[in-house]
Parts: structure tokens; sequence; C-alpha cells
């Protein structure tokens, strides 16, 4: 490799820093971009054998509307499964919400340490997003709408672009640069392939595994709490364990402590944890190399540092770092045997 000279680093440092201020005066819509970069990237191999059938603006257009129409899809069947299970929801958090409103049942009084302002504001939160989903959507419609139309040009642009931008870039960097982008984007695809492949498997194996744990609580609609696991898992700031620890605070709430053991080990130990803490990391590590409980802390700490954003920059920046320190050591050592073997001919 050449070396990269000091005047070279200089635009690239402005570049970066440019960058950085650009992400924290926008940070309420880089998760969009993030997301619709990131799908961009997944499905670039697609707009590619698209792209020798039709122009490629027309092929960013298909895959951008196909994305949206699956996006419709999902959105229009799960309001309609929340409306025809509307009165379960609102009989559980009734419930739920008399439980903690009762002085004698209050978790307070079992020593969780938890404020009633606190446990009474989840509360209120989870009947927005289920109950009563339809006021928060009109409440929230602008902000919604922008962030869907930030996602989608998004994917559009960098699908259509992405391509041409990625040559600009190279040609005005120093090989150095140009060899270290290279090798770092194939990793950083393989690892957003990994990522939505195995966020769609475990939100499919979530509801089958479900079933036999919402049979066995025996409360009936097996088939919409297992969906609702499922729902929640797909969305990675929630998990599934918003599932279990919602319907196992109105088994608490009705006095059946059968129930709350049953969602605790078979529900939040098993079917929620078990996928987050070791198939999730497992499957994406395996997919880059990379030691599954290196991943699983690239994952969760994404998301507890930066929320649907670090979804994917959690386990993308993990991935970069090892992977560049990698190069850095295969580098070190190509040179160190050249040296040696320079030494042993003279």
């Amino acid at each position: 490799m050449s070396a990269l000279r000091s005047n070279d680093l200089f635009p690239i440092a402005v570049i970066g820093i440019i960058t950085l201020i650009a992400c924290i005066v926008l940070w309420q819509i880089v998760d969009m971009v993030l997301l619709g970069g990131s799908l961009a990237i997944v499905l670039m191999p697609l707009h590619h054998r698209l792209s020798a059938r039709v122009r490629p603006f027309f092929s960013a257009a298909i895959i951008t509307g196909g994305v949206f129409l699956v996006f419709a899809g999902a959105a229009y069947i799960t309001l309609m499964i929340l409306t025809a299970n509307a009165t379960t929801l609102t009989s559980m958090f009734a419930s739920i919400g008399t439980w903690l409103n009762d002085p004698k049942t209050n978790p307070l009084s079992y020593g969780v340490p938890f404020s009633k302002t606190t446990l009474s504001a989840v509360l209120t939160e989870g009947t927005d997003i289920f109950v009563d989903y339809e006021k928060t959507l009109i409440a929230n419609l602008s902000l919604i709408l922008f962030k869907m139309f930030v996602f989608f040009f998004s994917l559009s642009a960098l699908l259509y672009h992405g391509d041409l931008l990625k040559k600009r870039f190279m040609s005005h960097m120093p090989p150095v640069i140009c060899e270290w982008v290279t090798r770092l984007s194939a990793v950083t695809a393989d690892t957003l392939y990994a990522i939505y492949v195995v966020q769609i498997a475990i939100a499919v194996l979530t509801f089958f595994i479900s079933l036999p744990v919402f049979w066995l609580l025996g409360y009936g609609n097996v088939l919409f709490y297992s969906f609702l696991a499922a729902f929640c898992e797909l969305i990675p700031v929630l998990g599934s364990s918003a599932t279990f620890i919602l319907i196992g605070a109105y088994a608490q709430a009705l006095g059946d402590t059968r129930g709350v053991f049953i969602l605790f080990i078979f529900g939040y130990l098993i079917v929620s944890c078990v996928p987050e803490i070791w198939i999730r990391p497992v499957l994406v590590g395996r997919r880059v190399k990379i030691n599954a409980v290196i991943m699983f802390i690239g994952i969760i700490g994404g998301i507890l540092t930066m929320g649907l954003a670090g979804f994917v920059l959690g386990p993308v920046m993990i991935v970069l770092l090892i992977t560049s320190f990698r190069i850095y050591s295969s580098e070190r050592k190509e040179r160190k045997v050249a040296a040696d073997a320079s030494c042993v001919r003279v």
C-alpha cells in the first residue's frame, strides 16, 4: 500500500467533522437516514440485477415502491389485528391500571424499586401505542409522515446514486484509503444483510415458540398474543420482552401467580431472552466471523445508547473496528515477512 500523506488527511478530517456536526444537528431524523441507507445497501444486489433489464431510475423506483407496499401491508394488517382485539387490550390495560392504583396491590408495597409515577407513565405509553393507537397516529401524523419521507427518500436516492457516489468518493481518495474502504464495504454489507435477515427470522421464530407459552397460560387469544410478541420483536427498541412484561403485569393484576411464573420462565427468559442473548449474536457474528459475545455487546449497546439508529450502528461499528484491526495486523505481518525475506537475501 502507498503511504497516506498529511495533505490527504486534512480534507478527510474536514469531511468527517462536517458529517459529525450534521448528525448532531439532524439527530431526530438520523435513524431514518441510517435505516434507509442500510436497507439500500442490502438491496443493492437486487438493484444491480434489475438494472440490467430496465433503467436504473426505474429499478430504484420499483424496489422503493415494493418496500413501501410491504410496509403499508404490514401496517394495515397490524392495525386490523389490533382493532379486532381492542376489547382484549382495553380490558388488559384497565386491569393493570386498577392494580397500580390500589394501595394494597401497588408494586411499591412489595418493595419494587419504581415510583408510581414511572409505572403509570409506562402504562400510559403502552395504552397510547396498543389501545389508543389511532389518536397517537393522528397526534404525531406530521412527524410520522416526515420520517417516512426521509426513510423512503434515503432508500431510493442511495439505490439510484449509490454506485456513482461511491465512485466519486473513491476517485478523490488516496489508494491506501480506497483499499481500506473496499474491504470494509464488503464486511459492512454482510453485516447489514445479516442484521435484517436475522431480525425477520427471529420475529417469525418468536411467533411460533410463543404459541405453546400462551396456550399453557390459558387466557385464550393465543394467536393474538403470539402475534403481539412477534410484532414487538420486530421493533428493536421494544423486543418481545415488552409483550411478556405487559401480559405478566396483567396476570399479576388478576392475582394469577401461576401465570406470572409461566410468563417469566417460559416467556421472558426462554422466548425473549434466548434469541436476544444467544441466537441473534451467534447468527450475525457467524456471518462476519466475530465472536457472539462481542456481537451481543454491539447489538444491545447500540440499542441502549442510540435507540433505533443503534440497532444498525452498534453491530456495524463493532464489525468495522474489529475488521480494521484485522486488516492492520495482516498488513503488519506481511510487511514483517517481506522485511525478513529481504534481510535473508542480503
